[in-house]
């Protein structure tokens, strides 16, 4: 497994370089959002850690240009405390974030958490216009492949497997990524609009993802 670690900060590319090595992953580093790009269009991670706060490319917008054209999974590293730039990154489709200061333990958990649940699972799955190939990791509207973050993608399974039915954000929480995810429903959301807004035909209108006002989300099957 190749883990890119992005950071400008030498002693924070260091650690988190010897910790996972030794964890056995190997690992990559980028020192800015230039070399960033250039190692992950060389090599193709499996995982990449980023740092929000780069000396040329600020983080969010080396995200942004990763998922033009990856669903790779994302770790968000950001020493900014507040909700919205937490939500910003996620809204931009990173899969997770960790404040700093972090331990390496945490970061280690978190990395174990995103992949398990970005494995692939089941089969094809045909809805409306739609079918998505849970086991590639791949969704295709007609000849067109939609690209989805790793934790689009398991929202999207956990939707298909639970058609027809109301999920609380709670449930969607704990199904989606597991009892150890720690987030926020606000998170849950911002998941859930940008999945909309790229399976939708309109966003606002949603056929597929609906909100049950008071209770959560039921995904429904174009007829």
């Amino acid at each position: 497994m190749n883990v890119l670690a992005v950071d400008d900060e030498a002693k924070i590319r260091e650690a988190v370089s010897d910790y996972l090595t030794h964890k056995g992953i190997r690992v990559l580093t980028a020192e800015n959002g230039q070399q960033a790009l250039e190692i992950f269009a060389a090599d193709q991670p499996d995982l990449i850690v980023l740092d929000l706060m780069l000396p040329d490319i600020p983080g969010e917008e080396v995200c942004r240009r990763i998922r033009r054209a990856s669903s790779v999974p994302i770790i968000m590293l950001t020493a900014k405390s507040q909700e919205e730039d937490m939500l910003r990154g996620l809204d931009l489709g990173a899969d997770d974030y960790i404040k700093k200061p972090f331990s390496l333990k945490e970061l280690h958990a978190r990395i174990r958490t995103v992949l398990r649940r970005t494995a692939p699972t089941g089969d094809q799955v045909a809805f409306g216009e739609l079918t998505a190939d849970l086991a590639q990791m791949k969704l295709r509207k007609n000849d067109h492949e939609i690209q989805l973050t790793a934790s689009e993608w398991k929202l999207l399974t956990v939707f298909l497997q639970n058609t027809g039915r109301v999920l609380s954000r709670e449930q969607l929480i704990e199904r989606a990524f597991g009892a150890d995810f720690e987030s926020y429903d606000r998170a849950i959301d911002t998941h859930i609009k940008n999945l909309r807004r790229k399976i939708e035909g309109d966003p606002h209108s949603p056929e597929y993802i609906k909100t049950v006002h008071g209770l959560g989300y039921r995904f429904e099957v174009s007829k």
